[in-house]
């Protein structure tokens, strides 16, 4: 949860929201990181649990402004979320475009549904 400051602004840190989907192949996990570099982001699969974490940096208060009013937040997050099925950790993709964070988890072979076909017996 984050903190509020008196007159109702974020004081630091901020909840990275995200959203999980799932096809016959593989997991996709987005992630509003706006602000965020990719290089600042960390991804990390261990088990069947994806990790996420940054840092949004503080921009410094320039020297001859006076600030009436802050609310753009700052902090650090880290989000962890389980996986609904094991993944081929070998083949996950994270990409960082327009402050989105899209990672691409491929299923496993041993949990991707496989059809069976019934043959008559002769």
């Amino acid at each position: 949860m984050s903190s509020f400051s008196g007159d109702g602004g974020l004081v630091a840190g901020f909840d990275a929201m995200l959203d999980m989907s799932e096809t016959d192949d593989e997991i996709e996990v987005r992630m509003d990181v706006p602000g965020i570099q990719p290089e600042e982001i960390e991804v990390e699969v261990s088990g069947n649990t994806l990790f996420i974490k940054g840092e949004r940096k503080e921009e410094k208060e320039a020297k001859g402004k006076t600030y009436h009013r802050i609310e753009r937040t700052y902090g650090s997050f880290s989000r962890s979320v389980t996986l609904p099925c094991d993944v081929e950790s070998d083949h996950i993709e994270a990409q960082c475009e327009n402050g989105v964070l899209t990672v691409t988890l491929p299923k496993s072979d041993f949990r991707k549904p496989q059809k069976i076909t019934v043959k008559s017996k002769s």
